[in-house]
Parts: structure tokens; sequence; C-alpha cells
């Protein structure tokens, strides 16, 4: 085994992990928010070094369309069509690694969801060109495999007040935690997204207090499926980190939280195309029911 470095980067896994040991204990016990930064480091450390936290694993062309749900041939086009880098050859074997895998399941979802290889290709382009994913898809860039997909914002409370615009959602908003009082001149919104989503959808003129209630309302059912899905991960972690026994080597730390980042990918990403689905459904429905009723017989 090799000795550690006395001096690890601060941006690494071993870095964030010396950090949090040299914290006193009874610091580290008495206050959450030491645990919870650190827990946030070694997250985001994984998502933007995925190759310098744990190895990258790499797959021949069967390994990676079946991971990815789909076919060989399939693959092979989206690679003559420039949507996949090229592979790693070892002679006259094709390696692939978890960027193609993430690529091949972000073009599975699109064309998935509608959408033709041409204008994945262009909106695969607009992303390698540094657009944000997400404003071109209307995808949570969860899907392209990010950690912290939102970050709060602070603002005068007079400016808070103004964006939500309505007094009674606006306290409903800070008792569900969406907006955080800093005294009594700052606000926190901490789902700027939503507030974001909230206005947008209002301009049809439903009333922010009724989206007050439909996000009440599915909050708990979103919850309950984020610990069923969650839960399957933390068994498979606590297999090998067990409580009150002494952490694993760093190493297997990183590769149990990129483990877990990637099963976030894939959740959410299996959740996502479910809704949509349903979602689609039910709108369908809907309509050929009022058609259904409006129509002369």
């Amino acid at each position: 085994m090799t000795a550690p470095d006395r001096h690890p980067r601060p941006d690494s896994i071993a870095g964030v992990l010396a950090n949090l040991r040299r914290v006193p204990r009874r610091v580290q016990r008495e206050s959450r928010e030491v645990i919870e930064a650190a827990v946030t480091q070694l997250f985001e450390v994984v998502v933007r070094h995925p190759g310098g936290a744990t190895a990258s694993r790499e797959y021949r062309i069967d390994d990676l369309a079946r991971l990815a749900g789909t076919t060989t041939r399939n693959v092979r086009v989206y690679r003559d069509r420039d949507l996949l880098p090229p592979p790693r050859r070892v002679g006259r074997i094709a390696l692939f690694n978890d960027t193609h895998l993430t690529r091949l399941r972000l073009i599975t979802s699109m064309l998935d969801r509608g959408y033709t290889i041409a204008h994945v290709k262009e909106m695969i382009g607009a992303w390698e060109q540094g657009k944000d994913l997400g404003d071109v898809l209307g995808l949570e860039t969860a899907i392209a495999g990010s950690w912290t997909t939102e970050r709060p914002e602070t603002m005068p409370r007079a400016d808070a007040e103004r964006l939500i615009d309505d007094p009674q959602a606006f306290d409903r908003l800070v008792a569900l935690g969406v907006v955080r009082l800093d005294g009594e001149s700052r606000a926190t919104i901490t789902r700027p997204k939503l507030i974001e989503a909230f206005n947008e959808v209002r301009g049809y003129g439903i009333p922010v207090g009724q989206l007050v209630d439909l996000y009440e309302q599915t909050l708990p059912h979103i919850d309950a499926i984020s610990q069923l899905l969650v839960r399957a991960g933390a068994e498979h972690v606590l297999k090998r980190v067990q409580p009150g026994a002494p952490l694993p080597a760093d190493t297997e730390i990183a590769e149990l939280i990129g483990m877990l980042v990637r099963f976030r990918t894939h959740a959410v990403a299996s959740v996502t195309a479910t809704l949509a689905s349903s979602i689609e459904s039910t709108i369908e429905s809907m309509v050929a029911g009022l058609l259904t009723e409006s129509l002369p017989p």
C-alpha cells in the first residue's frame, strides 16, 4: 500500500477528508454544517473530476449498449454520425468509457422524447460550445451529470417579495423552506428554478397560490420516491461502510461516491422519462375527453 499524500490537493477526495479530519471532534459532532459542507464538496469533486476521483471504467461496445439500454447497431450509427467521440482502441478492440455512457444515455433520452438525430446532433453541438443543455432541452442538468443543480440566491427581502408578488404565497413558501429569511432585510431563494417556473406558469393566468398548493401536495410523493430509490444505493454503501467503524481508504470512498453520483443520474433519467410519459398520456386523455364532449354527435 502506498503512503498517503501528506499534502493532498484541496479539490480532491483526500483533500476534503483531510480538512474534515483536522476539525476538532467536538465541532464535528456539534456542528452539522461542517459535515454537510464536507459532503457537498465530496460529491462536487467526484462530479467535476470523475477520472481523478475514481478510475473511469471502460466497456466494450456490447456492454456499453446494454448499460445504455440500446443496441450495438445504434451505437455504431451514433458514432458514424459523430454523436459519440471516438473510442480508445487496443488493437482491433474499441473501448468506451463513462463519458461515452453518459453521452449515449443522453442521446437515447432525447430520441425517446421525439427529437430526430439531426436535432440531437445540433443540440449536443450547442452543449459542447458551452451552452447550458438545460436551456436547450428543457431538461434538468442532473441528466447531464452535475451534482448541485440549483444554487440558492440571496437578495434583499423586498426583491424576493417583489419576485413572488403575493404576500400570502410568500409566507407559505417561507414555511415550506423555498424562501429562507436572513434577518429582517435579506432573503434567500433556495429553489430559484421553482420560483422561475411559477412565474412562467402564472403567465397563463394560474394564481401563484394554486401553484404553491400543487407544490405542497406533490412534495411528499416526490420525497417518498426519492427515499425509495436512494435506499437501494444506501444499502450497498452500508455494507462497505459500517456505522461506528473507521472509514475505508480514500480511494474506496471515492469509488462509493462515484457510484452514488452515477446512481443519482440514472435515477433522475428514469423518473424523468416515466413522469414525462405519464403526463403526456394524462394530457392526451384530458384533451380527448374535451373534444369528445364538445364535438356534435
